[in-house]
């Protein structure tokens, strides 16, 4: 049976100087410091939002970011336009203002040959062992152009070659808790579908590929997504304005609305990783709610988010 929405509160995550993103994408919960990293895709944005002080520090990248991780020593990895940097985030002067301005030094890492223009890296995170997936996309989504790959990197060998290829608009990246299933999924609206891998834990190498879930069959499109600590899968129906959540048996047993249209990446996170953090985008006709991060209190755990297994 499916639950539906109006079991699960729903709350808006800044409730003083909220500011809208474009495109927020990739919620990050930072254990650490008790605090949601996440991105604005056009304005070259990363934000960290402390949950204790409400404060809000925003960091200016050279490039549009698509997906990020944290190193073990702190910094950032981050995917953007034409490559993978490391990014040391230097915290802003001392003060008393809840929103703050901080500063970075940039390191490209490895550049990446886009088959086409106007591409980017989209949609990534660490598999369980810590190596990093991003894939990427050509940006004017308007016509279907199946150009964006699947790759991943690792300290010791870097940028592998295409490890998936033919995507339209790459997206919803996620492992089972362990790690032997690999979630992929294709967002853009020719395709809208959710395909899980076998996983080879120790090579780092997805076989087998299959499709889980196809939203044609539901609502939406299939964004950003997250594994809980029962092993299923929620995904951000795009253009829908849901959450769906699915059975590692590819079963729709859950479904859960957002006060948007929009919502594009989920992730667990709070001091208990009970908290189900959400990112949304700005349609052409912005409603009052688009573009802020919601708080869902769903009722189930998530994992922690791996950190890359690697310095910077």
């Amino acid at each position: 049976m499916t639950m539906e929405a109006g079991h699960t509160p729903v709350r808006q995550l800044e409730t003083r100087d909220a500011r809208r993103s474009s495109v927020g994408e990739c919620p990050v919960w930072r254990v650490e410091e008790n605090a949601l990293y996440w991105e604005d895709i056009p304005a070259q944005m990363l934000v960290r939002y402390e949950l204790a002080t409400q404060r809000r520090t925003e960091w200016r990248l050279p490039e549009r970011i698509g997906c990020f991780t944290f190193a073990r020593n702190g910094k950032v990895l981050a995917a953007l336009e034409s490559g993978l940097f490391a990014v040391t985030l230097h915290e802003p002067v001392p003060g008393d203002a809840l929103v703050r301005q901080g500063t970075i030094d940039v390191r490209p890492l490895a550049a990446v040959a886009h088959e086409a223009a106007n591409m980017r890296f989209n949609d990534g995170r660490c598999d369980r062992q810590g190596r990093f997936w991003a894939g990427t996309m050509v940006q004017d989504a308007s016509a279907p152009n199946p150009a964006g790959k699947l790759y991943r990197y690792t300290a010791h060998d870097g940028l592998s070659a295409p490890v998936v290829e033919g995507l339209c608009t790459q997206n919803g990246l996620a492992w089972s808790p362990d790690g032997r299933t690999m979630y992929l999924s294709d967002s853009h609206a020719s395709c809208r579908v959710i395909w899980a891998f076998d996983y080879d834990t120790d090579d780092g190498v997805p076989t087998n590929r299959r499709v889980f879930a196809d939203l044609h069959d539901y609502a939406g499109r299939p964004d950003g997504a997250a594994v809980d600590a029962d092993g299923c899968y929620w995904t951000c129906a795009n253009d829908a304005g849901l959450l769906l959540r699915f059975t590692p048996e590819g079963q729709l047993d859950r479904k859960v609305a957002v006060p948007v249209s929009k919502p594009s990446m989920c992730a667990f996170g709070g001091p208990g990783l009970d908290l189900l953090f959400v990112t949304t985008i700005c349609p052409a006709q912005v409603g009052k709610e688009d573009g802020f991060v919601f708080v869902l209190e769903t009722g189930v755990r998530g994992l922690p988010e791996p950190a890359f297994d690697g310095t910077l």
